[in-house]
């Protein structure tokens, strides 16, 4: 027997026995990130980064010199998995800093979740020069597109491989591990008392949306369907959406079209603002 056949065996047992304490093992497990290595294609460019600390004790990591770009990875995720966009953005003339996102690296906390994460985007522009971008890849776009409902300001915006809404990963963990129906809305519950966000309202479809933005997914993505992306663009007027036929959930983050339409809408959202200087 699997490890998962084995928990979903377990939950399945005792969430009808005992929802509430099933349900506040599988929370506990869903907001407490595993610190994983660099992979080796990441060393060089983490040989070459400037390590930052910013004011409320969040960890980054800085490369180049011009305007700002401000990165955020996802669940489990590292600054560092950006190599191939960072190498881009630098080549192009930017700076890009790239958060440790609470709980992850050298981050305080030990949970995360995408309050927690659209909270320290907040922190860090507060900190930053005016940025030129905010890019977030899954729970980290996700993160950013609830930052800028909260007053993120930024000239641009790319979300990657990103959640439309929220309730459903929810659901969809809560399946994947086995849990009953009462277990399910306990686990729920318990995931909204934490994050202190009721999770229905984490929904792109009513989300303000007003910035040039950028909506990446790959086709053959498993952990996030691709059917989010275009509820994501949808939602978000002046937005492009780029579906990449391959590149999974991590992968595509090293698709060259992914730089070059980080690129272009760069230089979209630079000719908006001169127009309406």
């Amino acid at each position: 027997m699997t490890t998962l056949s084995w928990i979903r065996g377990v939950n399945g047992t005792l969430g009808h026995l005992a929802p509430e304490h099933v349900a506040g093992r599988m929370r506990r497990a869903f907001m407490s990130p595993r610190s994983l290595p660099p992979k080796p294609w990441e060393l060089p460019l983490l040989a070459k980064a400037e390590r930052i600390t910013l004011r409320f004790g969040l960890s980054a990591l800085r490369w180049g010199q011009g305007p700002t770009v401000l990165l955020l990875h996802g669940w489990e995720g590292r600054p560092t998995q950006f190599a191939a966009l960072i190498d881009t953005l630098v080549d192009s003339g930017h700076t890009v800093v790239s958060l440790e996102g609470p709980g992850h690296g050298r981050s305080p906390g030990e949970k995360a979740n995408v309050v927690l994460f659209a909270r320290a985007l907040l922190e860090a522009a507060a900190e930053l020069p005016p940025l030129r971008a905010v890019i977030g890849h899954s729970m980290g776009g996700a993160s950013l597109l609830l930052a800028l409902q909260w007053g993120l300001r930024t000239d641009a915006a790319v979300s990657i491989a990103a959640p439309a809404q929220l309730l459903g990963v929810l659901r969809g963990f809560a399946r994947r591990l086995g849990l009953p129906a009462r277990a399910r809305a306990a686990f729920i519950r318990q995931v909204e008392r934490d994050v202190g966000v009721q999770i229905s309202r984490l929904d792109v479809s009513g989300y303000q949306l007003d910035i040039p933005g950028l909506v990446v997914h790959a086709e053959d993505d498993k952990l996030v369907l691709a059917s989010e992306a275009p509820l994501i663009h949808k939602a978000w007027f002046d937005s492009r959406l780029l579906l990449l036929e391959a590149g999974g959930h991590l992968r595509l983050l090293a698709d060259p079209r992914l730089g070059q339409a980080v690129l272009e809408l760069l230089a979209r959202s630079t000719q908006r603002a001169r127009q309406s200087a």
